[in-house]
């Protein structure tokens, strides 16, 4: 059994912990915490189960990593504090450990990534001996294995594209939501995420790995936006009202140029309520999905809905994420310590899972 820490459990940590659990390969040994909170309580409790795992939750990061773990999945949040992030993946990577992790989007296509990210971990691997695989659902699967898998079912490919479409006010994250994304935001406000050249630096890379993975060469890298405000005054579950005249949805594309023409493209639309632009593309039930279109001869479109926690499809797109993450570990066990990326890492079949409960 291979030897397993979680680390945080917010919404993607809870996921976590289930999909160690239950892996048949994978021990869950530690859980680390960083609410005061949370420490001392069961990991089975943590991660909303029917019935404790028998590990209770530490804030001891130095007791746990000293412990030599085989992996860690790394779960805590890395949008608004990259170089804590980068520091705890550097010193559980340092500890030997093969990480897996959806925090840094830099280090998704880690060939490319800016040195302050990259030099760092590759200092760490070669201390450590540790490894790091970095993904996500989108940018993350949505937009690297199942594009690439769907398109060796065409003849001929005119462009791919990419789709995330979500109401986000089954996500509950507020800072993320009101402030990375701008939702209830005034329509002067320009979220971070919409900043010039910050697309690019989270979907940019799995642009270049498409293209990569495809044998083409991109000319640029391009990306549009459009914003559209709330027409009257909603209500949210998780985060509360979001007024009328605020910012109620934004729609963008990052664009993979190859010979002049967007041949690759991840597209994003994303409300705080249905009810705001909808001329836009929307998903088949409105709550979310993401859509793989292939234009081309056939012409093939995919839409994967998914749904965890009480049928939140936020929650479903976390516990997709930490799948693909989790099915990888025993993986980076095996191989050579390094810096791995969705293209070195084959797609994992669930070995041992079908039927399994957990508790």
């Amino acid at each position: 059994m291979i030897s397993t820490v979680v680390w945080g459990t917010g919404n993607v940590g809870r996921a976590a912990i289930r999909a160690v659990e239950a892996h048949p390969a994978l021990e869950l040994t530690a859980v680390l915490v960083h609410n005061p909170d949370k420490v001392g309580r069961d990991a089975g409790e943590l991660a909303g189960l029917d019935s404790p795992l028998g590990v209770a939750a530490t804030d001891d990061v130095d007791a746990v990593l000293a412990a030599r773990p085989a992996a860690v999945v790394y779960a805590a949040s890395g949008d608004v504090r990259p170089a804590d992030a980068l520091a705890d993946l550097v010193r559980a990577i340092s500890a030997g450990a093969a990480v897996v992790s959806p925090a840094l989007y830099p280090l998704y296509d880690h060939r490319n990534a800016p040195p302050e990210f990259r030099d760092p971990v590759l200092a760490a691997v070669a201390e450590g001996g540790g490894s790091l695989f970095a993904s996500g659902v989108d940018p993350g699967w949505g937009n690297d294995v199942l594009p690439l898998l769907l398109s060796g079912l065409g003849t001929t490919i005119d462009v791919i594209r990419c789709q995330e479409i979500f109401d986000y006010s089954t996500y509950d994250q507020p800072d993320s939501v009101r402030y990375l994304v701008g939702m209830g935001q005034p329509m002067d406000f320009e979220p971070m995420m919409l900043m010039p050249s910050v697309p690019t630096m989270v979907w940019g890379g799995q642009v270049r790995m498409m293209a990569r993975a495809l044998g083409v060469e991109l000319d640029e890298i391009r990306e549009t936006s459009d914003r559209r405000a709330l027409d009257t005054t909603v209500t949210t579950r998780t985060m509360g009202d979001f007024e009328a005249g605020t910012q109620g949805a934004i729609r963008f594309e990052v664009q993979g140029i190859v010979e002049g023409e967007p041949r690759i493209v991840i597209e994003h639309v994303t409300r705080i309520h249905a009810s705001c632009a909808p001329d836009w593309p929307t998903p088949p039930d409105g709550a979310g999905a993401h859509r793989v279109i292939i234009e081309g001869r056939p012409r093939i479109e995919v839409t994967i809905e998914a749904t965890d926690e009480g049928e939140n499809r936020s929650a479903g797109g976390n516990a997709t994420a930490v799948g693909r993450l989790v099915g990888a570990i025993d993986w980076l066990v095996a191989a050579e310590p390094g810096l791995y990326d969705a293209l070195d890492i084959p797609l994992r079949p669930a070995v041992g899972k079908l039927g399994r409960k957990q508790p």
